[in-house]
């Protein structure tokens, strides 16, 4: 069997597997199809299936527009109801790609309609098992998402389904069973994930905290539920994209690959309610940009923080990129639901100034003056998630994380001057803009963050390792 992972950040993953008579499969596509279909090309393979194993929340799945350019069968698990053709598998059902065989196994418990799907050889041995959402390296997926979708479900319900999933489906294959899950490290759907991309069954009924054979239902429900964070606001609005259909890439790309004069884009931006997005790095962003722009540098952890602070998946954007990575912006952004680009700046600040129109900066300082001025009177404002404040923070530090400063807003110091520090300065730097925007001018970021700060002769509080804090 002949395995590629072809990863794209910690967005999504996919299985591609090709066979001697020339079939192929693919799991969980990305939005962005043509890699497949170049890749099934040039292997002179056809592809057969788009194997999806839930409704996404965190990104939309190019399952629609493979299957249009693909000819391959769009396949859910049981008591998915897409609003388009697909075929709905059974509990159990095989699939046949050449000599080898994908079994879904229907696994509710991250959603109702979540499966698995189990890879068997043309020996019959089975050989590893694309997990989608139910099973993590490290975790496994966090059962609060799809109660939005029904008033019957509460995060409790879907916990308890998945316990029996793990157990009764997962747990009792092979322990030589290699795990392929659909996320890695830094995705929301679930809190405790590894950085490896893959893993034996058998080493994760050791080492998985929901995993324990001794564990029982209540130990499960409470040990899953304790620690989850609030869901991205834009969750909801993905799933229901992916459910509902969306728009092609090839569409978004025609009409959002705008090129804008300054005087363009001024106009738009006056005569909308576009929000301007800068995606530059934040070194750049710090020194100089329009005044009101919100800065989501696409070197982090783009998207995700997209849908996270912008939330309307409608809202209109004006881009500023830099140069030769504009469709690049506008494709990842669509990989959160986010179409609604009208364009971007040609020649970015530059031609901006040039122009003469207004620019704006924030303040920002070394760790090493950080140091020299800061005193026990200063208020410094850590960005960073509660499991890193607790872990390791400057002593006094007021922990606004950056995931909730729209609805922290009122903590914000607004009369007196306070520093702003993240991890390494890319989360810093994204307050400080929202702030900016909407009025507060008054925080001077500090850059590398933390990373920074650790050299300082700063007083900090005794590390802990975050895998204790919750």
């Amino acid at each position: 069997m002949k395995l590629e992972q072809i990863y794209t950040g910690c967005i999504a993953q996919a299985a591609y597997y090709l066979e001697s008579n020339g079939e192929a499969a693919i799991f969980d596509p990305l939005r962005e199809v043509q890699p497949y279909i170049d890749r099934a090309t040039k292997d002179n393979a056809k592809i057969k299936y788009i194997f999806e194993t839930h409704f996404h929340a965190d990104f939309v799945s190019g399952h629609l527009d493979l299957a249009k350019k693909s000819g391959g069968q769009i396949v859910y698990g049981p008591t998915a109801k897409p609003n388009f053709e697909a075929i709905i598998a059974e509990d159990g059902q095989e699939f046949k790609v050449g000599a080898y065989t994908i079994k879904a196994i229907h696994t509710p418990g991250h959603t109702m309609e979540s499966t698995c799907y189990l890879l068997t050889d043309e020996n019959g041995k089975q050989h590893g098992i694309i997990t989608g959402d139910t099973l993590f390296i490290g975790d496994v997926g966090r059962p609060d998402l799809a109660q939005k979708m029904s008033s019957d479900l509460t995060q409790e319900k879907l916990a308890s389904h998945l316990y029996d999933s793990l157990r009764n489906k997962i747990m009792i294959l092979p322990d030589d069973l290699i795990v392929y899950p659909s996320h890695g490290a830094g995705s929301a759907c679930g809190k405790n994930m590894s950085k490896e991309t893959t893993d034996t069954l058998g080493n994760q009924k050791k080492t998985n905290y929901a995993l324990r054979a001794d564990m029982t239902r209540e130990e499960f429900t409470a040990e899953l539920l304790d620690g989850l964070g609030i869901p991205p606001a834009y969750f909801p609005q993905n799933v229901m994209m992916n459910i509902q259909g969306y728009e092609s890439l090839d569409n978004i790309l025609e009409k959002s690959f705008k090129p804008l004069t300054p005087r363009e884009f001024e106009a738009i931006a006056n005569q909308s309610e576009a929000l301007i997005l800068d995606v530059r790095h934040e070194d750049d962003f710090v020194k100089s940009h329009i005044p009101g722009s919100i800065f989501i540098g696409i070197q982090g952890g783009f998207a995700p923080w997209v849908g996270a602070l912008i939330r309307d998946v409608k809202q209109p954007l004006l881009l500023i990129t830099p140069e030769g990575r504009e469709e690049e912006t506008i494709t990842r952004l669509s990989r959160v639901g986010f179409d609604n680009s009208l364009g971007y700046l040609k020649g970015g600040i530059a031609a901006w100034k040039e122009a003469g129109f207004e620019t704006d900066s924030i303040e920002s300082i070394s760790p090493e003056q950080f140091e020299s001025e800061v005193n026990e009177k200063s208020i410094i404002v850590d960005a960073r998630k509660p499991g890193e404040f607790n872990a390791e923070h400057v002593e006094n530090a007021l922990n606004i994380p950056l995931d909730f400063v729209n609805e922290q807003l009122a903590e914000v110091p607004k009369d007196e001057n306070f520093y702003l520090h993240c991890a390494g300065g890319y989360r810093s730097v994204i307050m400080a803009s929202i702030l900016k925007a909407r009025g507060y001018h008054n925080m001077i970021n500090v850059e590398k963050g933390i990373a920074g700060i650790r050299k300082t002769g700063l007083p900090m509080t005794a590390f802990v390792c975050p895998s204790t804090n919750k």
